[in-house]
């Protein structure tokens, strides 16, 4: 889980590398999860928050620009 602080300190560029990453490990997560299944299926929803975070720390940037 990604703290709100942590995020905040992020520059734009590297919150788009962020999301960009977290996008990727969610892929990830979801196909191992078809195909076997998750010793944590509330990983899935962990990742999912995560990235909302992100998403509205950059939107929060672009309204405020």
């Amino acid at each position: 889980m990604i703290a709100n602080s942590e995020i905040r300190q992020l520059s734009d560029k590297d919150l788009q590398e962020r999301i960009d990453l977290e996008r990727e490990a969610m892929a990830k997560l979801r196909f191992n999860h078809t195909i076997a299944g998750l010793e944590s299926p509330q990983a899935l929803s962990e990742k999912r928050r995560d990235i909302a975070r992100l998403l509205t720390e950059q939107n929060a940037r672009k309204h405020a620009n």
